[in-house]
């Protein structure tokens, strides 16, 4: 059977993944996302009212024409988790392919409200809920299974295409995480197994965001520790309290909440990708997030300027807002407040918690020191990098290698000077460049059978 694997996405930058895997004449996408330094450059984009080609031509999503390049039928698009680097160009590309979207619950949640958000495009694919642990058959002679990874947001898996030649591991994005605050530890035992079975490991297609960097990524619990620590030691602040992390991070959502109510404070969540992740997963059935059923998101203009209000008028000192802002976003919550263009008041001494750390990309960089300086000009005080990162740092990857045993890799999720300290892991473990180690860019192919 030939394989091809179309690197189309993600493999010149960090942002707009898309994949696609061909064993014979069956083809499997996977993810369809946005680079969203790409759009935030611009002033009031709405890219739900943009053309494909359009972003496309900007950068901002994968240019998958590369895929009438392909002989064969797609028969899945499979976005690995929830982020929108992952997520965000579903609603401008899966319609061109008749193929249902099949994702974890979640994530499945997240991609049906992409989906309804867009405004130029009607996708009809259909949305099929598969759990980490299950399988399902594409084409005739080969399996898709979801195998478990912890990752900065919950129910992430990476996708394994298993083909009568070896297995194709798609490997972003990940940290090995023994203990996580929300979900199960990742599947370190099925990955070993599958790295073992008949015909192994064909290929392995690796996220190296944190590939230049030594030792291994801590536990979220790490950074659960570290919060509690921080937001410990400011609990007699009599003004105001403000934390911000990637919406999307629902366990590090959770465990502000938490400390948030063991400090005295009510926590509220305020700007619209916080409601809406939040507000999804403690919608959807099966998982137990455990926020207070009293608690406060809210995600409208509006409304937020009502629970700011509130929050003035009944005492900064009984409050704390979680807001959206960590990368500095120009319409975000935290940099209108930077800008005082909230009801919320920044006196000198109150505290801002950033649980996030900047994305490596010149354009999050610029937003968030402007967004710092901002917030300091009003008197705040910064906590930075309350944070664990998502992603494998190097020990992680000698651990995959080890587990999985794969007869090629693929670095991603980089650019080139991202990519040299995976390059030289793998050259210790044996890997050559341009025979066993494919070091490509966006819009090739690779024949590996």
């Amino acid at each position: 059977m030939e394989i091809e694997i179309a690197t189309i996405g993600g493999y010149e930058e960090v942002g707009r993944q898309m994949t696609a895997v061909r064993a014979g004449d069956d083809i499997v996408v996977f993810d369809m996302g946005l680079n969203l330094s790409k759009v935030l450059i611009h002033d009031n984009i709405r890219t739900e009212e943009m053309r494909s080609l359009d972003l496309i031509d900007m950068g901002a999503i994968p240019d998958d024409r590369v895929m009438s390049e392909l002989d064969g039928e797609v028969q899945a698009i499979v976005p690995t988790h929830g982020h929108l680097d992952h997520i965000g160009a579903i609603s401008k590309l899966a319609h061109r392919y008749d193929a249902p979207i099949v994702a974890t619950p979640f994530t499945r949640e997240l991609v049906d409200e992409e989906v309804h958000d867009e405004s130029e495009y009607v996708v009809n694919n259909d949305l099929i809920s598969m759990e980490a642990g299950e399988s399902m058959q594409i084409g005739e002679r080969c399996e898709l299974e979801f195998v478990n990874v912890t990752h900065s947001i919950i129910d992430a898996i990476n996708p394994v295409l298993h083909t009568p030649e070896g297995s194709v591991v798609y490997g972003l994005d990940k940290r090995v995480d023994h203990t996580p605050v929300i979900g199960d530890p990742i599947d370190m035992k099925r990955f070993r197994e599958i790295g073992r079975e008949d015909g192994g490991v064909l290929c392995y297609i690796e996220d190296c965001t944190n590939a230049n960097r030594k030792g291994r990524t801590p536990s979220e619990a790490v950074a659960r520790r570290q919060l509690r620590d921080v937001m410990r030691s400011i609990e007699d602040w009599d003004g105001g309290i403000v934390a911000t992390t990637f919406s999307s991070h629902i366990a590090r959502v959770k465990s502000i909440v938490e400390f948030a109510q063991d400090i005295g404070r009510e926590p509220v969540l305020l700007g619209r990708s916080m409601e809406q992740y939040s507000g999804t997963a403690a919608r959807l059935d099966g998982l137990d997030i455990g926020f207070p059923d009293d608690l406060g998101m809210y995600g409208h203009r509006k409304s937020v300027d009502r629970a700011f209000k509130r929050i003035m008028n009944e005492g900064k000192e009984k409050f704390l807002p979680v807001v959206t802002g960590h990368q500095g976003e120009p319409r975000a919550m935290l940099t209108r407040m930077g800008r005082g263009e909230t009801p919320f008041e920044l006196t000198d001494g109150d505290k801002v918690i950033f649980s996030a750390r900047v994305i490596p990309e010149p354009t999050n960089e610029g937003q968030r020191y402007q967004s710092e300086k901002l917030l300091g000009m009003q008197g705040a005080r910064i906590y930075d990098d309350v944070h664990v990162s998502g992603h494998l740092r190097q020990e992680g990857h000698y651990q995959m290698l080890d587990a999985l045993q794969p007869q090629h890799v693929i670095p991603a999720h980089q650019d080139m000077k991202g990519f040299s300290g995976y390059v030289d892991l793998a050259g210790n473990k044996g890997y050559d460049l341009g025979r066993d180690l494919h070091v490509t860019s966006n819009g090739n192919t690779i024949q590996l059978v």
